[in-house]
């Protein structure tokens, strides 16, 4: 017998018109029906609070207005369906169907995490894009070893180019190449004494007091994850109601001027040297960045509430269909005990 769940709320004169529909269709397509109010479950209130009388059953969804004949096609259609997946596994079906009826750890953990997410995303970057600022803090105030494992640490996933990073406590906040052409900067070269060419010894150097001391991420990487922090906060301060940025967008703001402005620095420039050189600047570096740390959370964030969200209205519609269960059991209307 197939289960037939039923959205309704209180003074609804539609969710009553489809509960007698229901009733009426009992003896030609028998149901267990189990109606909701979602007066009582916020998340279902959120998600059908304009829509009930909502009807499901299996895979199929009716919202209001439907008519009978529809209601009717519905039923029919998932007991069809039973029918199928009965003739295909019997035994694996018995199991899913008695599994739905228990509330797991599990189960308790996904609602949790659904409703969470963003919060573990966003701390989960203000971590990830806090350390690289406490780095030049420890050096500052006289911890090397602590600031040390930073650098080492970030080192792995950025080439920490000094003549391409941030400096905090010192005569500038950038000391890009004599090539970058910035106006009113003291070059790298001229700054720290090296030699602009050998990029081993920018990735080593770290600063000093004069000079201040770099960010264990470099100006672009800076920039990326503060974009993405940026649009997660003002996500999660929407209540994750911003819609997905089109590919379209994301491709043509996002990703092609940071391609443009990356790829072209690259292949103009040792071993490679395919087009005339050219050093990007710090502001190019950091909008680029930004651009694409922006879009890419306007773009995925979206898309993962949208999954985040079926699995709230599930697990809601789980929660509500086992106390359901339970109550009718403990009224006696079911026979077994859970």
């Amino acid at each position: 017998m197939i289960s037939v769940v039923l959205y309704s709320r209180q003074d609804c004169h539609l969710c009553d018109q489809a509960e007698a529909e229901l009733a009426s269709l009992q003896e030609e397509i028998p149901h267990n029906l189990v109606v909701i109010d979602i007066d009582q479950e916020p998340a279902l209130m959120k998600a059908y609070g304009t829509e009930v009388p909502v009807v499901e059953v299996g895979p199929y969804r009716l919202k209001a207005p439907f008519t009978a004949e529809e209601l009717r096609m519905t039923l029919q259609a998932a007991v069809d369906r039973e029918r199928h997946i009965h003739s295909i596994d019997q035994a694996g079906r018995d199991g899913t169907l008695e599994y739905g009826w228990t509330i797991t750890k599990a189960d308790r953990f996904s609602y949790w995490l659904s409703n969470h997410y963003m919060s573990l995303f966003n701390v989960f970057v203000i971590i990830y894009l806090g350390l690289p600022f406490l780095a030049p803090v420890l050096m500052a105030y006289g911890a090397p070893a602590p600031a040390g494992l930073i650098y080492r640490a970030y080192g792995a996933v950025c080439h920490q180019f000094a003549f391409r990073s941030f400096f905090l406590f010192g005569e500038q906040a950038v000391y890009p190449r004599e090539a970058a052409g910035v106006q009113g900067l003291t070059p790298y070269g001229q700054a720290t004494g090296l030699d602009e060419r050998d990029v081993w010894a920018a990735r080593n150097y770290i600063g000093d007091s004069q000079h201040g001391y770099k960010i264990a991420l470099c100006e672009r990487d800076v920039a990326i994850y503060g974009g993405i922090l940026l649009f997660g906060l003002l996500f999660a301060v929407t209540d994750k109601r911003i819609k997905s940025l089109p590919w379209y967008f994301w491709i043509l703001i996002g990703i092609m001027p940071i391609a443009l402005d990356g790829f072209s620095q690259l292949l103009s420039q040792p071993p490679l040297s395919l087009l005339p050189y050219r050093e990007s600047t710090p502001f190019l570096r950091t909008l680029t960045g930004a651009l694409f740390g922006l879009t890419t959370a306007w773009f995925g964030y979206p898309m993962v509430e949208e999954t985040m969200a079926d699995t709230r209205r599930f697990m809601a519609r789980k929660f509500a269909k086992v106390r359901q269960e339970r109550e009718n059991r403990l009224a006696g209307e079911l026979p077994g005990q859970i």
